[in-house]
């Protein structure tokens, strides 16, 4: 989508016109977060989180680098080099505080984007390739979350390397092959830490160069609104900047201000304390589980517990793997012309019952494997499914939304009790 309105850029500074004419990256910076990029002028706080996500990916590369400047990647000297960065290391125990809360803080920050996106329909035309590409960076962060986690080399990051590889055993004729492969051997050890520990360094700056490919999509029809309504012209936008520089400065003090409070206050809160016990392959944990961000695909793969064709096991291999690849059809599955929950009141009902069910997923997937909590993983799994594939499409072609404005700006006016230049001519009249 081209802006008319949109400001071009044109640089009166000697150095910056001779830079712009050579390699346009002034123009190109302008045009992607200045004022040359025109945005719906009604985004709340909840647009703030594709900027943290970014800051956060930052902080993580950032002390990622300088925290693999001290590790070693060694079944002898993995645990110990980890202790050597927090009692040796000149703020080591800053950097290494700051990079495990960091990746919570970034799976808080992406979550709340996804569910944006699920609640306002930006995957939704002409926006589907900008959400299709969110999901692959999703993958992404849980594939170098999960190979992260096991660095330390504790109790938790070696059963949990154990656990976790030990599924992929149960794909048929390639799944040991698979494990095998991953681990470099047929159980985690040295090998396992070396490839590990290379594509936990290497996929974070993929993520940033799926981000950029992000970025560029959304810029091609614009940013989505919560009314869900496009940009009719130029009274429905205002420049990036100084609007939403200034707003996204806000959350992003806010989201320092928690990440400060996590790293300085409660930095283990978020993690498991038998992960300070050197890993131990005759001494297994009493409750195996990941990292609390990985809870309720944890519980979807739990939820299977006996034979139907395939094996239990299985089935809750291709389940859990499935709960995420399903993202990929979202944008085919709600066939509802309407965007916005808020002018959908039957979606945003059953919007809100996912919500809950996923809450349910994640506290029963951190939970020990009892019998209840099994039951209560497979009911909130088969509603999990169902809520795509069943409830979505048949409410995008049963439900009556409520009537969407005329434009970004009659929403505004009405909403802080002002009229719109239309109402205005009519009142004339």
């Amino acid at each position: 989508m081209s802006f008319p309105w949109a400001k071009h850029y044109a640089p009166k500074n000697p150095l910056m016109k001779w830079m712009d004419e050579r390699l346009p990256l002034p123009r190109l910076v302008y045009n992607a977060v200045g004022a040359g990029y025109p945005v719906p002028r009604n985004l709340n706080y909840f647009w703030n989180f594709g900027v943290l996500a970014g800051a956060a990916l930052g902080i993580q590369i950032i002390t990622g680098i300088v925290l693999a400047m001290h590790y070693g990647a060694t079944g002898a000297g993995a645990f110990d080099s980890v202790e050597h960065i927090m009692r040796d290391v000149n703020a080591g125990w800053f950097l290494r505080y700051a990079h495990a809360n960091g990746a919570s803080m970034f799976f808080i920050v992406v979550y709340i984007h996804i569910f944006r996106g699920l609640f306002y329909g930006s995957y939704k035309a002409p926006r589907e390739m900008v959400w299709l590409l969110g999901v692959v960076i999703f993958l992404l962060m849980m594939a170098t979350a999960f190979m992260g986690y096991v660095l330390p080399w504790g109790q938790m990051s070696f059963w949990g390397a154990q656990v976790i590889t030990g599924f992929f055993s149960a794909i048929p004729l390639v799944g040991d092959t698979i494990r095998v492969w991953l681990l470099g051997g047929y159980a985690p050890g040295e090998a396992a830490l070396n490839r590990f520990f290379s594509l936990h360094y290497l996929l974070p700056f993929v993520i940033a160069a799926v981000i950029i490919l992000h970025i560029w999509a959304l810029h091609i029809p614009g940013s989505n609104n919560p009314t869900g309504v496009e940009v009719k012209g130029e009274q429905d936008t205002v420049p990036f900047h100084p609007y939403y520089t200034a707003k996204d400065g806000f959350g992003l003090g806010v989201f320092l201000l928690i990440f400060a409070l996590l790293v300085f206050f409660a930095p283990n809160s978020l993690g498991h304390p038998d992960n300070y016990i050197p890993a131990n392959s005759l001494s297994t944990p009493a409750h195996i589980v990941p990292e609390w961000y990985f809870w309720p695909f944890y519980a979807i793969l739990r939820a299977f517990t006996s034979d139907f064709i395939l094996p239990a096991k299985l089935w809750g291999v291709l389940a859990m793997f499935g709960s995420i690849l399903l993202l990929f059809f979202l944008p085919w599955l709600d066939s509802s012309p309407v965007r916005s929950a808020n002018y959908r009141p039957v979606y945003r009902t059953f919007f809100w019952i996912l919500v809950v069910d996923i809450l349910i997923l994640g506290w029963c997937g951190g939970s020990p494997a009892t019998p209840t909590y099994v039951i209560l993983s497979q009911i909130c799994a088969a509603y999990y499914f169902a809520h795509f594939l069943i409830i979505i499409p048949m409410i995008s072609r049963a439900e009556r939304p409520r009537p969407l404005p005329n434009s970004i700006t009659e929403a505004v006016l009405a909403k802080h009790g002002g009229t719109s230049p239309a109402q205005t001519a009519l009142a004339a009249e």
